[in-house]
């Protein structure tokens, strides 16, 4: 798929409500090999220590990538907004013990809710963790399983988000129609790393116009002197100021979204 192909893909899913059309296209773009499912859960298929996070969910695809390793992909409807932003712990939960059923490791999952028409959903990257200690009675290595933080390997995406960095770690995937990709390189593509030093070349590219602004408007630069302000203080603190009421803004607490 051509660049700018793939990039309409990114934004016409990820910059818009939650569409199951629309996403289960993007996820047959991403993974070239999917087998389609149309497995659908409610009621009482629901677990009963989840039913006051989860109405329905739904298994849409398995996928094989080219070293033999099983991913699901998912759509979970969630119950509401406030449990989609804030029971990050048991929405990842409740796909770890939908993979322990069907003996999985990982899972792609679009999280959503109806409350608020699907305008702001969560993509996720979701995976068993695996690790050898010795028991110290038996003198053997045994496995254990572990659990992937909630807050890691996920996109807030919808109607209101811009998706950069969604559209900047996918795009690379989803042009490369000739290869499947791995599982590590989905789990490349969802890491924290990479979005942080994403979001911190960003924020510093920013800053720098920013301070130069400052430096270069002659008005600006004179009331600085007489107040006797320093400027890169100045532009540290106002962009960290911005960033604390985007923040509060993205939390709903100025009573805009």
């Amino acid at each position: 798929m051509d660049k700018k192909t793939a990039a309409e893909l990114i934004e016409t899913t990820f910059n818009a409500t939650f569409n199951e059309n629309k996403f289960t296209l993007f996820i047959r773009n991403l993974l070239n090999d999917l087998e389609p499912k149309s497995n659908s859960y409610s009621g009482n298929y629901i677990w009963d220590d989840y039913k006051d996070h989860i109405n329905t969910y739904k298994r849409i695809g398995k996928y094989i990538d080219p070293l033999g390793e099983a991913l699901d992909v998912l759509i979970v409807e969630v119950k509401s907004v406030a449990k989609l932003e804030r029971a990050r712990t048991a929405l990842r939960n409740f796909v770890i013990k939908h993979l322990s059923k069907f003996e999985k490791d990982y899972a792609l999952v679009a999280f959503y809710t109806k409350e608020d028409h699907g305008s702001d959903w969560r993509f996720s990257f979701v995976k068993l963790e695996y690790r050898s200690e010795l028991d110290g009675e038996k003198g053997k290595v045994r496995t254990k399983k572990e659990f992937t933080p909630a807050k890691r390997f996920s996109f807030l995406v919808g109607e209101y988000e811009k998706a950069y960095t969604a559209k900047a770690q996918l795009l690379p995937l989803l042009q490369n129609i000739a290869n499947n990709p791995t599982i590590k390189d989905l789990e490349i593509a969802f890491s924290i790393e990479n979005v942080t030093d994403e979001f911190f070349e960003q924020y510093k590219d920013l800053y720098v116009k920013l301070f130069e602004h400052f430096e270069n408007d002659a008005h600006i630069k004179d009331e600085m002197g007489k107040a006797n302000i320093d400027n890169a203080r100045f532009t540290k603190k106002l962009l960290g100021q911005i960033v604390f009421l985007y923040f509060l803004q993205k939390k709903g607490w100025l009573g805009v979204r």
